[in-house]
């Protein structure tokens, strides 16, 4: 009788959080951290068959640009050569209050001044992002390779549910509302169409939402070779940033996430993954007063910070949803099927920078050049101060970036990036380093041959690339922030060229896997 096989399975994961005082990206201007509300987490995930594996790397940031994925690469290669790293897969929750790792530029130097194109705070001690980044690097690496040297007979089971968390933030108008009285000219509001990035709905000439809800949760669960649960994967197609305008470290709703899911199953691994959602976001736009009214009644009115009851919320939807799928998919464990594994790296089709586009960014850096940073006041709180000069700090270099892009794509209208995609039995994982529009990802699952398919953005790629929005044709059509040239490095018909090519992939896959079971 011939024995039986299992995939060989490995979990680790590590709090990252850091009590320093550190840049929290997300916005337009730097916010310094004030302390940790909850953990900045970070999971690792093995799953091998023998002949091929994958290691997916959450962590709960904002960004993965800078070159960090092949700095968590080499270090993972440096501690152990036998591992390989090609097979690490790193993705982002896209929470808006975790800690910065590239650097900020300032000096702790009493009294600085502002120098250059970098504001430099006077008022607050800093850590500088390089120096988080080393401790990141450090623990990425740790949970990585305790996970490789964990792994253990194992199975999975995998099935779908529902939990309507993210919402289309794009919201359209009957007007173009770049033509109306007093509209704004700038980089940010002032590329708006007929579509305005959280947008008021209350308006005259509101006419709908340009996307809708996904309301697909993607679960795969891990066994150990009792078939006790050890862990899931929770693919999301939604950003994790509630409460983005705190001041301190959080990992939004995964923390109340993770905590209810551990309440239902115990102290398992949590793998928190953002399925395509560029264009959507964790709240409602236009059913305000009743959503306060729902939390006000159901949780009391005592919140502590911003969006907590609506983080429980959608905690408790999220949860009930695991919780429920887990019930009838553990009656299909799987405990060995092949793994096939390729890293795409593709050449995309460039959103390029039109003449009217560089001129207009010339004459608006010369404009801002001639501006002067505000001075901070000598004994006093220049937190205000301080963000304001940030605000002209990025609105200048937005347009440096297009200045930049416009000469680039003169030597190349193509765009660098990869893609990871991979198939375990009947189920596959396809990844992309944008804020990716949602209809894309539904042309990718509509397509595909595998039961299910899971789409992970914001996935870390080699080299310095990571993060910017990926707008459909109809995005482009409509403007508004997300759309525009300064959000796109990737053109819409590049990402169609990402969803066939991402395809073609899958169906070899496809071919490949249920070939070596016939």
């Amino acid at each position: 009788m011939a024995e039986k096989k299992f995939f060989s399975i490995g979990w680790a994961g590590a709090d990252v959080s850091t009590d320093a005082p550190v840049n929290l990206p997300g916005q337009f201007y730097m916010r310094i951290s004030k302390g940790i509300l909850d953990p900045i987490t970070a999971t690792a995930l093995w799953i091998s068959d023998g002949k091929d594996d994958v290691c997916f790397v959450s962590i709960d940031l904002a960004t993965l640009r800078g070159g960090l994925t092949d700095e968590v690469h080499a270090e993972v290669q440096k501690r152990n050569p036998a591992i390989p790293v090609k097979k690490i897969i790193l993705n982002i929750t896209h929470t808006h209050t975790g800690p910065g790792f590239v650097s900020n530029n300032v000096t702790k130097a009493e009294g600085a001044e502002l120098k250059g194109d970098v504001p430099i705070p006077t008022y607050k001690e800093i850590m500088d992002g390089l120096e988080y980044r080393k401790f990141l690097v450090s623990r990425l690496a740790d949970i990585v390779c305790e996970a490789y040297d964990k792994r253990a007979n194992g199975s999975i089971a995998y099935g779908y549910g529902y939990a309507v968390v993210a919402h289309s933030r794009r919201v359209l108008y009957h007007d173009d509302v770049s033509k109306r009285p007093g509209a704004v000219r700038n980089s940010t509001h002032g590329v708006n169409g007929h579509a305005v990035m959280y947008g008021n709905t209350a308006d005259d000439k509101f006419s709908g939402y340009e996307g809708g809800a996904d309301p697909y949760v993607n679960l795969l669960y891990t066994f150990d070779e009792k078939k006790k649960l050890t862990g899931v994967i929770v693919n999301v197609p939604c950003p994790s940033q509630n409460s983005e305008m705190l001041e301190y470290l959080s990992a939004s709703f995964w923390h109340e996430t993770r905590e209810l899911i551990r309440k239902k199953f115990g102290n398992i691994f949590i793998m928190a993954q953002a399925a395509a959602a560029g264009d959507l976001a964790p709240r409602p736009l236009h059913y305000f007063k009743a959503e306060n009214r729902r939390h006000i009644l159901k949780f009391g009115d005592n919140q502590k910070f911003a969006e907590q009851f609506r983080r429980r919320d959608i905690a408790e939807r999220i949860t009930a949803s695991v919780v429920e799928v887990y019930s009838w998919a553990k009656k299909d464990i799987i405990h060995y099927a092949p793994i096939h594994h390729e890293v795409l790296d593709l050449k995309l089709s460039r959103r390029m920078i039109t003449q009217a586009d560089y001129e207009l960014s010339c004459q608006r850096l010369k404009d801002l050049n001639e501006l002067s940073f505000t001075p901070e006041v000598k004994g006093e709180d220049n937190t205000e101060i301080f963000k304001k000069n940030c605000r002209l700090v990025a609105e200048r270099n937005r347009c440096k970036g297009i200045i930049k892009r416009w000469n680039e794509q003169k030597e190349t209208t193509k765009y660098a990036t990869q893609s990871h995609v991979l198939s375990i039995g009947d189920i596959a994982f396809a990844t992309n380093q944008f804020e990716l529009y949602i209809d894309f990802q539904h042309r990718i699952q509509s397509r595909s041959p595998f039961t299910q398919t899971f789409i992970i953005q914001l996935a870390g790629v080699s080299g310095d690339g990571g993060g910017t929005y990926l707008a459909t044709k109809r995005g482009f059509l409509n403007r508004g922030y997300s759309a525009s040239c300064y959000c796109n490095l990737v053109s819409w018909k590049g990402g169609n060229e990402l969803v066939e090519k991402t395809l073609k992939s899958l169906k070899k896959l496809w071919g490949k896997g249920h070939k070596e079971e016939q």
